[in-house]
């Protein structure tokens, strides 16, 4: 860990996680600029409050052209005042910083949690957009990818997965665990500890509960975890699908139209609980993780499962297929084989503990978060620490 706290600005297009912005502030003298607009309208602002974290926050205004120059003159402005320049994802917003860093010599990580790509045609696949509109838009993803890929001085990764993608862009990938999970937050409990934690959350005591804790988004799959649960119940399985997050509301519509009105009797939807006080329970209180997916860079749902001994049933796609032998791996959009690991997790449910537990031992030794950040202040101490020794040379 560095002795004197690099100062980094943490240069986002859209939202960001309080976990990340928290753990970035305990190893770095941290500035955050990101859209004005989502800052306004998220519940960020005051989680950061709430938090006590060091942040020095700069919304900066505009929609999403606006935004793009307004955040390239602000960065190429005060480039010169951080040690380095960190940006969310690899696209527009880091396009601003690559160049900006590139302008002012002022080192820039990228971070990359999805395959824009693959998100993107998945686009594509579900109809909202056409062939050329496609064409298009994959075109720009690997222009940015390029050129982000040349100018950045450290592309992180989330996971091995994507950062075999990254490396056809850029020979300075490497890996990086995001805000990691933590592991005394997210850890195993007693069945007299989930079912007191089943009558606090307000969940049915007696069912075996499904959470899928994704949001709804184009990548995700939530089709296929509504019709492996459908499936299980007219195999006999008692159970409930749960969601949380900012969606659920399109979820539990999206029932209605996969599952029929009888979805009301069994498809539960909440608001997104905090993740740093209360997502937990959410999974301690569950029987199963289930999150289907049609594209995935890592899934950080699935280890937090298997960080409190949930057992994971997810789809064999992308970065998920790390979770081999940890979790339950389905094939892509087959609610059928969904059904069958869900049925299976019911009716060996100590077996299936025992390698969700195993799973958590994984995630203690590659994915805590004081992992997740140790490596992460390695890094930029790697890149500083140069630096900062040939400012202070004597003439």
């Amino acid at each position: 860990m560095m002795k004197v706290r690099p100062k980094v600005l943490f240069l986002v297009e859209g939202n960001t996680d309080i976990r990340f912005v928290t753990g970035l502030s305990e190893i770095s003298s941290l500035t955050l600029a990101l859209p004005a607009v989502i800052y306004g309208s998220s519940d960020l602002k005051d989680r950061i409050v709430a938090s006590g974290a060091s942040v020095d926050i700069h919304p900066i205004p505009g929609g999403r052209l606006k935004f793009q120059a307004a955040s390239l003159r602000y960065v190429l402005r005060r480039a010169r005042e951080f040690d380095l320049i960190l940006c969310q994802e690899v696209l527009r917003g880091a396009f601003s910083g690559t160049l900006a860093g590139a302008l002012t010599n002022t080192p820039v990580v990228m971070y990359m949690g999805i395959s824009p790509v693959e998100y993107f045609r998945c686009r594509r696949e579900r109809g909202q957009i056409g062939p050329f509109q496609a064409w298009i838009g994959e075109t720009l993803i690997r222009t940015f990818m390029t050129f982000n890929g040349l100018l950045a001085t450290r592309w992180l990764c989330m996971g091995s997965y994507l950062q075999q993608i990254a490396s056809r862009y850029s020979s300075r990938s490497g890996l990086g665990l995001y805000y990691g999970v933590d592991t005394e937050l997210f850890h195993p409990v007693s069945e007299a500890e989930r079912l007191a934690l089943r009558r606090q959350l307000q969940l049915p005591e007696d069912k075996f509960v499904i959470f899928l804790s994704s949001r709804i988004s184009h990548e995700k799959d939530p089709e296929t975890v509504l019709g492996a649960a459908a499936l299980a119940r007219r195999n006999g399985l008692d159970a409930v699908v749960v969601n949380l997050g900012g969606g659920y509301q399109d979820f539990l519509r999206l029932a209605r139209q996969v599952v029929g009105n009888d979805a009301e009797s069994w498809v539960l939807g909440r608001p997104a609980a905090h993740p740093m006080h209360e997502l937990a329970g959410y999974y301690q209180a569950s029987n199963c993780l289930s999150q289907a997916s049609l594209a995935e860079g890592l899934g950080l749902s699935p280890l937090e499962a298997l960080a409190c001994g949930v057992p994971a049933v997810c789809t064999a796609v992308g970065g998920l297929n790390h979770l081999k032998g940890y979790a339950r791996l389905t094939p892509r959009r087959d609610a059928e084989a969904m059904a069958h690991q869900l049925l299976w997790v019911a009716a060996h449910r100590d077996e299936a503990r025992a390698q969700a537990l195993e799973g958590r031992a994984y995630v203690l030794s590659e994915w805590s978060r004081e992992k997740a950040f140790n490596d992460l202040a390695a890094v930029f101490e790697k890149i500083v620490s140069p630096i900062r020794s040939v400012a202070t040379e004597p003439v």
